[in-house]
């Protein structure tokens, strides 16, 4: 565990739940600072379990602990450290991270998410018709492209042809070629309103009309499949020569059917793909190409024969799409994922994508039920006449004297907002494309998004107030980075810089740091007494480790095994029936093993050197430096236990 999480974890152990009791009182205050019954109580019981010092289970020890935590942090911020840019930049990052989960609408993501996971089993095959119109359209122009969406929808129920009616009609480009024709796709992969529209609408059906930031669109869907997953394949391609150069384009057929044919006959596709493939984005990686789903290509051919091929290595023949002619290898099928494989991806999906809104718009419909917004109607009024048709020009200016517009625009919980604030507001916006008109309605629009705003921000900052879980886990990880702050700066730092206190620290505490009795040996063991005894031998006649293991660890077979170094007395690693002395021992048998023990030397218990137990020196003097601290910070600020209500405590958390 590193120091930064030690300290978090100190200070959720004494963390602050705020929750009020009728019946708390005050236990002790550092410098009139008041800490309650609730919390020491609180905290004691739900901790109780995860001590595993038993003296810290002494309640008297425990509110020792206590006090002197509560003083940590009572100095750090004495010391300012609160103050620090690179502390709350951290405390703010992780306030951000600790929001999201509040500042959205949970049942309406849990419903998101679900829904998309189910949409995602299916494959949607589809066509569409669109017919173009503005998001801020006019309401006469809206309606105009919306009889004409009804009118081909009526055409097509009654039986015309739905890819004639795309060609013809749909202002969607590629309608002209593929007759509306989408291939197939699965959720995530259209604006949601429209995946929305198809997963409702019936194989060989018309959708109603589906309203999407394009226009108005008819979807008619021609089927419906389970998903196929994702694979991963490398292809070779020859591109197509441009239109009318048969020669070329029949120079490729051969080409690439001599390519095959070096494939069949052993040759390496990879080597083949790097020589001969015109993709250049794949052909130096082997022709591999990134992981892809249906829909995810403009190639149902390249993707028909993709998901065709079964089994790793498995090379197609070659085949021609609109863009070449390929010959592919499977490298790898992914399966459909879990839920909860999925989970992650699909919510960074949703708050990419139109689902977002639903969330927000969820949030804020709660946000205007939960604080009543109050508005200044002639203050708005005056807003709305300050606001000119110069805003679509991108020329609008503010008023050159606000002063008018400093009073109260909208209040609601403890916050008033004047109508300045909302002006520069709708100055900022200004550069936004597709402005709602005429001006009023502009105006509106954007206040109805400023309102949002507001009400999200003041919910944001009172999310302390609004949820006592919140708070407490804020004041955990708020002191627990004060905590780490004041001692890497009071405590750590010292004891690594401070050379002579840490070395006056190990001569005084000498008695603590001890080497006992230490062998400078070889022992070699085997399994078999016939082997020992050679090694033994081999031993005696000065044989190194390196030696013995070449002679005896024959034909693969590992006979002996053999350690040497500098032990301590008791050292697991060395036989115990073994009288260690200076020399080479006989044979022995211990359990299953014989040993043969060399003692090339014997040193006496004595005491260890600063530099062999630096490690535990620093941190017993981490320790010292600490219990030292806090005895001078019971000095420095004034601690005042009411021992009375402490024995009161003591009582309670006993029955």
């Amino acid at each position: 565990m590193n120091k930064k999480h030690f300290c978090l974890g100190i200070s959720i152990l004494f963390s602050v739940f705020a929750f009020a009791q009728s019946s708390k009182k005050v236990l002790f205050t550092v410098d009139e600072n008041p800490y309650y019954t609730d919390e020491f109580a609180r905290v004691y019981n739900k901790n109780l379990d995860l001590v595993k010092d038993e003296s810290q289970k002494d309640l008297d020890h425990y509110l020792e602990l206590f006090v002197g935590y509560k003083l940590k942090i009572n100095k750090a911020n004495k010391l300012g450290l609160q103050n620090n840019s690179k502390y709350q930049n951290e405390l703010k990052s992780y306030r951000t991270q600790l929001s999201k989960n509040y500042l959205t609408d949970s049942k309406v993501t849990k419903e998101l998410l679900e829904e998309g996971y189910v949409r995602s089993l299916k494959e949607i095959k589809a066509s569409h018709i669109l017919l173009t119109v503005d998001e801020n359209a006019k309401p006469e122009d809206t309606l105009a492209v919306y009889k004409q969406i009804l009118d081909l929808k009526k055409r097509a129920d009654n039986g015309e042809d739905f890819g004639d009616l795309a060609q013809k009609y749909s202002q969607d480009p590629s309608a002209k070629e593929n007759k509306g024709d989408l291939g197939y796709f699965s959720a995530f992969r259209m604006v949601y309103t429209f995946e929305t529209a198809a997963y409702n609408t019936k194989v060989g059906e018309v959708s109603k009309p589906v309203r999407t930031r394009f226009g108005y669109h008819l979807i008619k869907v021609n089927d419906i499949r389970n998903n196929r997953g994702d694979v991963t394949v490398a292809h070779i391609m020859l591109m197509n020569p441009a239109e009318g150069n048969a020669e070329e384009a029949e120079k490729n057929k051969t080409t690439i059917n001599e390519i095959y044919a070096k494939i069949q006959q052993g040759e390496e596709f990879e080597a083949l793909a790097k020589q001969f493939s015109q993709d250049k984005s794949s052909s130096a990686k082997g022709g591999v190409l990134n992981r892809f789903g249906s829909g995810q290509l403009s190639s149902e051919e390249f993707e028909t024969v993709a998901f065709s091929l079964q089994k790793p290595n498995e090379i197609s023949k070659p085949f021609q799409t609109q863009f070449g002619w390929h010959i592919m290898k499977l490298i790898e099928k992914h399966p459909v994922k879990t839920f909860e494989e999925a989970k992650a991806d699909m919510e960074t999906k949703i708050s990419r994508d139109e689902r977002s809104r639903k969330i927000t718009e969820s949030l804020n419909e709660k946000l205007r039920a939960k604080y009543t917004v109050k508005r200044n109607e002639a203050m708005y009024a005056k807003i709305k006449k300050a606001v000119t048709d110069k805003y679509y020009e991108l020329t609008w200016e503010l008023p050159s004297d606000t002063k008018a517009f400093d009073g109260e625009l909208i209040s609601f919980g403890k916050t008033k907002v004047t109508g300045t604030q909302f002006l520069n507001y709708l100055f900022s916006q200004q550069k936004n494309p597709n402005q709602p008109k005429p001006v009023a309605k502009l105006v509106d629009f954007h206040y109805s998004t400023f309102v949002d705003a507001q009400l999200n921000q003041y919910y944001n900052d009172n999310l302390e107030n609004e949820f006592p879980e919140f708070a407490a886990v804020m004041e955990e990880y708020r002191d627990g980075l004060l905590l780490f702050d004041l001692m890497e700066k009071e405590i750590w730092e010292k004891s690594k810089t401070d050379t002579l206190g840490l070395e006056a620290f190990h001569k005084a505490n000498s008695g603590k740091y001890l080497w006992k009795k230490r062998y400078d040996i070889l022992v070699i063991s085997s399994t078999k007494a016939d082997i020992a005894k050679k090694a033994h031998k081999l031993v005696k006649q000065g044989k190194n480790i390196d030696e013995i293991k070449a002679a005896l660890n024959t034909k693969g077979v590992i006979n002996v095994m053999a350690t040497s170094g500098v032990f301590e007395e008791g050292s697991e690693a060395l036989p115990k029936t073994i009288p260690f002395k200076k020399g080479l021992s006989d044979v022995v048998k211990e359990d299953n093993y014989y040993y043969v023990v060399q003692v090339n030397d014997i040193k006496e218990a004595g005491p260890k050197l600063l530099d062999e137990c630096k490690g535990r020196v620093i941190n017993d003097y981490q320790q010292y430096l600490e219990e030292n601290w806090v005895a001078n910070l019971k000095q420095e600020f004034k601690v005042s236990v009411n021992k009375d209500v402490f024995e009161d405590v003591k009582k309670q958390i006993k029955k």
